[in-house]
């Protein structure tokens, strides 16, 4: 198949840059209109804090190690190739298993920044 425009679009961006956070770390990899994608790891039983967005939805696929996930009052497992979906609005969390855990973030929504969060809870005083 070949196309006669390409894909990608000036206005998308990519981001290199790796955000240390107490719990882990993230990576801005790519940015386009109406969505972000992510890399994100979370450290041996850290947590990332009990938020929701609401501006935006995300999908959430584990690529390496283990740990749980919080949607709602919904608490289970996380193991690689698992997919959850964090729809507008969505409480969740994420913790890292024994060797942490690895996911990629894709952020779909008319704004996808990190102002967009509200932090019920957090381990390192954030809220």
């Amino acid at each position: 198949m070949e196309f006669s425009t390409p894909i990608i679009s000036t206005a998308e961006k990519i981001f290199p840059e790796k955000i240390l956070r107490p719990w882990g770390w993230y990576e801005n990899l790519y940015e386009g209109e109406g969505y972000k994608v992510k890399r994100l790891f979370v450290n041996t039983r850290q947590s990332i804090s009990l938020q929701k967005h609401f501006k935006r939805s995300e999908q959430w696929v584990v690529v390496k190690g283990d740990g749980i996930i919080q949607l709602g009052d919904f608490i289970q497992p996380a193991k690689l190739y698992d997919v959850f979906h964090i729809k507008v609005g969505e409480v969740h969390r994420l913790t890292g298993g024994d060797s942490g855990i690895l996911i990629m973030e894709i952020q779909f929504g008319n704004e996808c920044i990190e102002e967009d969060i509200e932090r019920l809870e957090d381990n390192y005083g954030r809220v």
